[in-house]
């Protein structure tokens, strides 16, 4: 686990009531909602950032359709080489 202490490191507690500590991978906006890229070490997954009250929290994406978009959406954004002609703005 030491890779969890280059990045920012979060708890997540599980139906049960048990926390498990993530690293935040990434942060994204995509389709007009916020999304974290989480990582264990070992798993690594996605879930929806959702606001209220001024407060933030993490909500499972149900959809696998949905969940297999976003991750692939994301990952061609991530591996887009901008320094390519024509993919400046």
């Amino acid at each position: 686990m030491d890779k969890l202490k280059e990045r920012d490191i979060i708890a997540i507690q599980n139906e049960q009531g048990e926390e498990s500590e993530y690293a935040v991978e990434a942060l994204f906006e995509m389709n007009e909602g916020d999304y974290a890229l989480l990582s264990s070490g070992e798993d690594s997954f996605l879930m929806k950032v959702e606001s209220e009250n001024g407060q933030q929290y993490l909500v499972n994406i149900e959809d696998p359709d949905e969940r297999e978009n976003l991750l692939d959406a994301y990952l061609l954004a991530s591996m887009a080489d901008f320094d390519e002609p024509g993919l400046r703005q």
